[in-house]
C-alpha cells in the first residue's frame, strides 16, 4: 500500500510530500542523479495527471521541457522504468504517445533515506503506521484522540469532522500554549509541520477557531524545535 496516495481528502498534501522527498533526494545526489530527479519532477508538475495516474507526453515535448535532445529523453525514460519510478501503461502507436503511470511506492521507498533530513515530523508522518487492532463494535470512537488545551481540542475536533485525513496528517500533535486574549497559539513538533500549517492551513484554522470562540482574531504557529 502506498504511503502517498494522490486522491481523496488531503491529496494536495500528499503530492507536496512526494515532490518534497524527491527534491531533497536530488539535492543530496551527484550532478547526474540530480538532473535525472529534476527532469522527472518537471515532467510530473507539468504533464502528470494525478487523477488518472497518467503521464502522456511526446518525447519531443519532453526534450523541449528538459532542454535536451530526444535521445537523452529516451535514455531517461528507460532509466525511470528500470528503477520502477515509471510504469508503462500503454505503448506508443501511430498518432498516439506512450502512457506511463507513476511508481509512487518505489519513489517513496527510494526517497526514505532523506525523509529525516526534511524533519522528524515529516519522516514520522510518511512512515506507514502499524495496523490497528480491530475496533470493538460496542465502543464509539472519535475521529482523533483527545488533545490538551482549552480551545484547541474543540477546534481540532471540528476540523476532523469535515476533513479527517488533513487533521491526522498535519494537525494531530499540535499543542496549545497560553496566549493573549483573541489569539490561539499552537506549537508544532517540527519545522516542516509548522511551515506547512502556516502556509496551507492557517485560514482554515482561524475559521474553525472563530466558530468555537468568535473572540479569536488570529492563530499563531510556533515550533518546539525552533
Amino acid at each position: 500500500m502506498s504511503t502517498v496516495r494522490p486522491l481523496g481528502n488531503g491529496a494536495a498534501a500528499r503530492k507536496y510530500d512526494l515532490l518534497t522527498a524527491l527534491g531533497t533526494m536530488g539535492l543530496a545526489a551527484t550532478p547526474g542523479e540530480q538532473r535525472l530527479v529534476l527532469r522527472l519532477m518537471v515532467a510530473i508538475t507539468a504533464r502528470y495527471n494525478w487523477a488518472s495516474d497518467t503521464l502522456a507526453v511526446a518525447q519531443s515535448e519532453l526534450a523541449k521541457l528538459w532542454a535536451v535532445d530526444e535521445r537523452t529523453v529516451k535514455r531517461a525514460m528507460a532509466e525511470y522504468r528500470a528503477r520502477g519510478w515509471l510504469r508503462l501503461k500503454r505503448q506508443a502507436a501511430r498518432g498516439r504517445v506512450a502512457e506511463y503511470g507513476l511508481g509512487i511506492d518505489k519513489l517513496m521507498e527510494d526517497t526514505r533515506p532523506v525523509w529525516a533530513t526534511v524533519g522528524a515530523d515529516f519522516a514520522a508522518r510518511l512512515t506507514p503506521a502499524e495496523p490497528a487492532p480491530a475496533p470493538d463494535p460496542k465502543i464509539v470512537r472519535f475521529p482523533l484522540p483527545a488533545t490538551e488545551g482549552i480551545l484547541w481540542p474543540r477546534v481540532l475536533q471540528l476540523i476532523a469532522e469535515s476533513d479527517g485525513d488533513t487533521a491526522r496528517a498535519w494537525l494531530q500533535g499540535l499543542g496549545e500554549e497560553p496566549a493573549p486574549p483573541g489569539v490561539l497559539r499552537l506549537v508544532a513538533r517540527g519545522r516542516y509541520q509548522a511551515s506547512y500549517v502556516r502556509t496551507h492551513l492557517a485560514g482554515r484554522l482561524l475559521a474553525a477557531a472563530r466558530r468555537v470562540d468568535p473572540a479569536i482574531t488570529s492563530v499563531e504557529i510556533a515550533c518546539e524545535t525552533a
